[in-house]
């Protein structure tokens, strides 16, 4: 088994895809908290064996999930201006994030993370999207942060928020701090 080669389409990711399609399917029917590894290999049509040797744990095969539903599937919009890119990534990040799904997810990827490499992939899809937006941005021959500026103004204190104070965030928050981020003032 340790000889066999990890192919992209083959018998390990299909093996991924059932169990994770078997992981979203049976928390939207039965409830998250119902989630069997027992449950779920019979419903991806593999033994529980095959998820515990894969995945170690319910707790690890849910952050892997996450991880994956965490994954941005779009590259961010140009709207043209960094400020416009960053505020409309800003906005749709705390929307998604903050939503009790995405707040569930972002619980989920860190639970089941004992080592840090899940929340590392979760920082690295954020900062490839910032990325993405400041280089548009510099090719316009606009003057941009630094990634981790970015990071540090914008998506630390939202995550800080959405894991610890939900209460009151709203588009109007991640526009403010994009704002400030950029020394912009106003509403």
């Amino acid at each position: 088994m340790s000889r066999q080669m990890v192919r992209p389409g083959g018998r390990s990711a299909r093996v991924q895809a059932s169990v994770h399609t078997a992981v979203r399917e049976l928390a939207s029917e039965v409830g998250r908290d119902a989630l069997t590894v027992p449950l779920v290999a019979q419903r991806a049509g593999v033994t529980p064996s095959t998820i515990y040797r894969r995945w170690g744990d319910l707790q690890e095969l849910l952050s892997d999930v996450a991880v994956e539903r965490l994954r941005p599937d779009t590259a961010p919009d140009d709207h043209g201006a960094m400020s416009s890119d960053l505020t409309a990534w800003a906005e749709q990040f705390l929307d998604e994030m903050a939503s009790p799904t995405g707040r569930a997810y972002i619980r989920d990827a860190l639970l089941g993370d004992p080592d840090g490499s899940n929340a590392g992939q979760c920082s690295a899809y954020a900062s490839d999207q910032i990325n993405l937006i400041l280089t548009r941005a510099s090719e316009r021959g606009e003057k941009t942060p630094a990634v981790e500026a970015v990071i540090d103004g914008v998506v630390a204190p939202m995550m800080y928020r959405i894991l610890f104070r939900p209460d009151g965030l709203d588009a109007a928050y991640a526009r403010r701090l994009v704002a400030e981020l950029l020394g912009q003032t106003g509403p």
